[in-house]
């Protein structure tokens, strides 16, 4: 559960809330609870009037609509939508506008998030009544115990349990949800500063926490490096090999995580407080006895009472291998200044409220990208921080809300098929009326909870590139939680020995992590740990189910930390597999970061791997390989292999092994410093084919269902591919654009553009310094070989606007290709697309013109009499960008769109006579000449403008009136008029030449406008479309 405020925020406001108030409003809550008996026994529409007068009037200070002595009201039940017929069983109001909605259940309706006999859940059925209703912000849940706060998103709220409520949490309900926050906005406002909070004390944090994991680790090489804690010194030199200082940064951080441990431990009772401070004092007061005892002996003596507990210093035993004894960091040695100082400082944090599990995963997460830095820099290896662990080894900090939604989906959908199988769901649960003697019924319940409970202990969840440990913090928290359900439901039944230590019995036996980096495993650990320990409760031990290794080969032949799954989780495959793979696997190329080895290994071993090999593709396969039959996996990768070729190989593994359940596109970026557009997926390993696959689409925080598709669909797909992003109609009318087709590349000759520079490639081989440098560049034609140099940015629809660079054509650039494709006629595409319905960016033209990767060639082909123009007309219509839009993944991406060669390819094309092509061609030669003299127009007022940079605004100077031409010209100049007459002759001087080519320029674009019309009719005739699929195609 995301919480909506953070505690620190929080607290400060319940701290200048009105005591008296509320001591008042407390007293009246008292009755409320003084029935609490009866209350669970009513049912929904008994005593829904009964909790809004007793909650929200009588303890929240609301007024009610019927009990208001004259027209003013603040409560209001059974609110009709202000846009359709449903009513909300209550809704708070202010200045008569609805402002929160409240959807009440009863007592039977165990789980708000879950459907009761087919309807929505509550949850569900609140924020639908909330989009009907312009200023409602906040939904208010309850079943007359839990009370959920939601802030306009159903992904985080405050939860209140109102029987159990005691003082201290009624005064935190008043807070949010009385009147007086209500009218005031308090919520917002302390979200906001929440978030404010949060952000800068995890910057904060992390400078400190970085700041003195960089102070450590230098004073630790300065005291030990070549000292003999570590191997002996090398024959004839006392200088260490380099791994040596590695182990030093290993062991830097397992001390940074045991302070953090501490830390936390001192602020959440764990450890007694101060635990920091004393350890400073004792050490204090035990080297005036003891000659030569450090700080960091102080810490090792408390490193060992952790482990094995000491009743002296009032610490229980928390041996779950953290501070186990350990050879070197028990040799170290370390200055007192730098523990002293450092410790202090993060010392001062309060662990218990002011940091939260979010603040440590960022904390985590660029802990590990900062060992990567420091890791490169000791093997001096050259280190890309665009290239850290966020993209070579797929560390990320996956957003809470995307963690919370696959477990729910994967782990949770289990969870439900389960206790749906064995009869045992919430709603159906009826205490037994003698619990001495139950009734066969009641007892066949009992022993079914009891079945869950050792189904549930024997869960195997894993996630094969953990990180930092999101997806399996988030699979605990799903698992304490159904947990303490099923102790719920095992009391109601009458079991005496209900109660259990769930946090132990999860970690010991349901999760599962690996990854290829140690300290992300160290972190992972350290972040379960954290999150479930307990006083007085040894710290679980994680070194058997979190552990470091390479998740995709098994063969130490080919990579040192090959990881055999069979022999490290002999337990988990004894059962058949793991029934939960999750998480968010690493996207590494292998033309970045694999070895030779790697590759011949990978390209056996897999289905999914070819010619390009990419990491996520290949733990998509793994993942469904570790699952056990009818297990569930759900994960985000990038979108790019429901379509693309090199998916090929995995798609059909995909398709054969499993039933495919859902596909989630996250659009836009869902990573920071992750330039790559993902998607969910979510499926189960079996052979039956899923009737329907929900395609949903992201909004917010939230996941909305846009369509459905059939697996089998995917099958009879060419290349087996994932066309997800178009609807059933859609779909058909992309059918009938292929009908009868042929693909464009049986027509003519689709080529990428040039590479120029790259390592090693051309001929002599490039160094590094010719790929910075560029050699080959030049702003003049240097000799008969220099040719004028396109960039995607410089192709348009049907015009070229060249940037003035040449480039000189010869084998020494990286890859050439062949000069046809520069010479003659030719179509030029830019790879970046266009907004809908100028998708497709692509322009004719007979000039030699060199052009990169940035763009795509089109010439014609041998014994082809199919006109180069006709193709280019029918690539910019409408219609071709629909055909993109709707059958090509990369042209649903915000980030940077494409048009890539292989979808290229399979554009549908009419192959007509020579005759036939007569009028497209002369429409094609229409639009060149439209095109060319507005440009050419457009081009003359810039160059009139004498401006070295251009604005966007001047760019598009036609679109100005003539008074926002003179604000925007004067402010680029930088211009200030001395007076008036000065004013008016620059304006009687530009104003003219401005009306006269911004009207030729308006001209121009009318008439390219309406020849585009005319294009897409013409195009829509050669296709067939009928009235409705035009619609359809211009709708979008």
């Amino acid at each position: 559960m995301q919480q909506l405020f953070g505690q620190k925020v929080l607290n400060d406001f319940i701290q200048k809330q009105d005591e008296k108030l509320i001591e008042n409003r407390w007293q009246k809550y008292k009755n409320f609870l003084a029935k609490k008996e009866k209350i669970s026994s009513w049912i929904e529409t008994d005593y829904q009037d009964g909790f809004l007068e007793d909650i929200f009037e009588n303890c929240l200070g609301y007024i009610s609509k019927t009990r208001s002595t004259d027209e003013h009201y603040t409560l209001e039940r059974e609110k009709k939508n202000e846009t359709n017929a449903q009513k909300a069983d209550g809704a708070l109001l202010v200045d008569d506008k609805v402002v929160a909605v409240i959807e009440l259940k009863d007592q039977k309706t165990k789980d708000l998030d879950k459907k009761y006999n087919r309807e929505e859940s509550a949850v569900r059925q609140a924020f639908g009544y909330l989009q009907y209703n312009s200023h409602a912000k906040y939904v208010i849940i309850s079943n007359f115990n839990e009370l959920r706060f939601y802030f306009d998103k159903a992904t985080a709220y405050e939860q209140f349990f109102l029987f159990d409520l005691d003082y201290e949490g009624f005064k935190k309900l008043h807070t949010i949800l009385s009147y007086e926050s209500i009218s005031k906005e308090l919520p917002h406002v302390i979200k906001e500063k929440s978030l404010t909070f949060e952000q800068d004390i995890s910057n904060q944090l992390y400078k400190d926490y970085t700041a003195f994991r960089t102070k450590l680790f230098e004073n630790i090489l300065k005291n030990n490096f070549g000292s003999g804690v570590l191997t002996p010194p090398l024959s004839g030199t006392e200088v260490p090999p380099p791994l040596d200082k590695l182990e030093l940064l290993n062991a830097t951080q397992k001390l940074i995580d045991r302070i953090v441990f501490i830390l936390f431990g001192e602020d959440t009772d764990l450890l007694p407080k101060n635990t920091i401070g004393t350890i400073i004092q004792k050490q204090k007061e035990v080297k005036k006895l003891v000659k030569g005892f450090t700080l960091y002996d102080s810490y090792k003596v408390y490193f060992e009472a952790i482990n094995a507990g000491d009743e002296d210093l009032d610490i229980t035993m928390y041996n779950g291998g953290l501070f186990a004894d350990d050879e070197l960091l028990n040799k170290l040695v370390i200055d007192d200044e730098v523990l002293d100082a450092r410790a202090k400082i993060l010392s001062a944090y309060n662990f218990g409220s002011d940091i939260s599990v979010n603040i440590l995963g960022h904390i985590f997460e660029n802990s590990i990208s900062e060992l990567e830095e420091i890791s490169a820099q000791l093997l001096n290896n050259d280190f890309d921080k665009k290239q850290s662990k966020r993209k070579k080894d797929g560390v990320f900090y996956t957003p809470a809300y995307i963690t919370e939604y696959i477990v729910q989906n994967t782990l949770g959908k289990l969870c439900e098929d389960k206790r749906e199988e064995l009869c045992i769901g919430s709603e159906t649960l009826v205490s037994p009326k003698n619990p001495k003697n139950p009734t066969k019924a009641e007892q066949q319940t009992k022993e079914n909870l009891l079945l869950y409970k050792e189904w549930l202990l024997n869960l195997k969840i894993l996630d094969p590139a953990c990180g930092s440990g999101a997806f399996l913090n988030q699979a605990l928290e799903y698992l304490l939680k159904e947990h303490k359900k099923l102790q719920n439901d095992l009391a109601l039944m009458g079991d005496l020995f209900a109660s259990y230590e769930v946090e132990k019995e999860v970690l010991e036996h349901n999760l599962y992590g690996v990854d290829i980096n140690e300290g992300a495993v160290e972190i992972a650990r350290l972040s379960l740990w954290l999150r479930t320990a307990k006083r007085g409760r040894p710290l679980t031990k994680l070194a058997n189910k979190i552990k470091v290794g390479n998740s995709l080969i098994d063969d130490k032949t080919v990579v040192p930390n090959a990881f055999d799954w069979h022999a490290e989780f002999p337990e988990v495959f004894a059962q058949g597999g793991f029934d939960v793979v999750i998480g968010n696997p690493p996207y590494v190329f292998a033309r970045e970061n694999m070895s030779q080895y790697e590759k011949d290994y990978y390209i056996k071993k897999y289905q999914s791997a070819n010619y390009q090999i990419n990491t996520y593709l290949l733990f998509m396969e793994q993942a469904i390989k570790l699952l056990s039959p009818n297990g569930f996996y759900g994960l985000i990768v990038p979108n790019a292999w429901l379509m693309v070729y090199s998916g090929q190989g995995l798609r059909k593994y995909i398709l054969d092994n499993t039933q495919v359940n859902k596909i989630i596109n996250l659009s836009g970026y869902s990573f920071e410093n992750v330039s790559v557009e993902t998607i969910i997926l979510i499926a189960n390993k079996s052979t039956v084919i899923a009737d329907d696959i929900s395609v949903l689409l992201s909004k917010g925080t939230e996941f909305v269902l846009s369509h459905t598709k059939k697996q089998n669909d995917f099958l009879n797909n060419e290349g087996f591919e994932f066309r997800v992003f178009s609807d059933d109609e859609s779909s058909q009318l992309i059918e009938k654009l292929q009908k009868n087709s042929v693909i464009l590349d049986s027509i003519v000759q689709i080529k990428a553009g040039l590479q120029a520079y790259e390592k090693d490639k051309g001929i002599p081989k490039q160094s590094a310094d010719d790929v910075k440098n560029r050699p080959y560049d030049y702003d003049y034609k240097f000799d008969d070989e220099t040719f004028k140099y396109l960039d995607g940015k410089d192709v348009g629809r049907y015009f070229i606007s060249w940037n003035g660079l040449y480039l000189r054509y010869g084998e020494h650039l990286a890859a050439p290709r062949t000069f046809n494709l520069f010479d003659g006629k030719k179509i030029i595409i830019r790879e970046i697309t266009g907004k809908y319905p100028n998708s497709i960016i692509a322009t004719y033209s007979e000039e030699i013109y060199l052009y990169n990767r940035s763009n795509i060639g089109i010439i014609e082909k041998e014994n082809k009499s199919i006109a180069l123009k006709y193709i280019v007309l029918i690539l910019n219509s409408s219609l071709m960008s629909y055909y993109f839009m709707k059958n090509t993944a990369k042209s649903v991406r915000q980030m940077f769109p494409k048009v890539i060669l292989n979808d290229l390819r399979q554009f549908p094309f009419k192959e007509i006579s020579e005759n036939d092509q007569q009028p497209f061609i002369q429409k094609a030669d229409k639009m060149l000449e439209l095109n060319k003299n507005l440009q050419e127009t457009k081009q003359n007022f810039i160059n009139e403008l004498k401006l070295e940079k251009l604005t966007k605004k001047l760019q598009n100077f036609e679109e100005l009136t003539f008074e926002e031409f003179v604000t925007e010209y004067t402010k680029a100049l930088k211009l200030k008029f001395a007076d008036k007459l000065a004013q008016r002759n620059f304006k009687q001087e530009w104003q003219a030449i401005f009306e006269n080519d911004k009207a030729l320029t308006c001209k121009l674009k009318i008439e390219i406008e309406k020849t585009d019309k005319e294009i897409d009719k013409m195009v829509y005739e050669l296709y067939g479309l009928s009235a409705e699929e035009i619609g359809i195609v211009e709708g979008v």
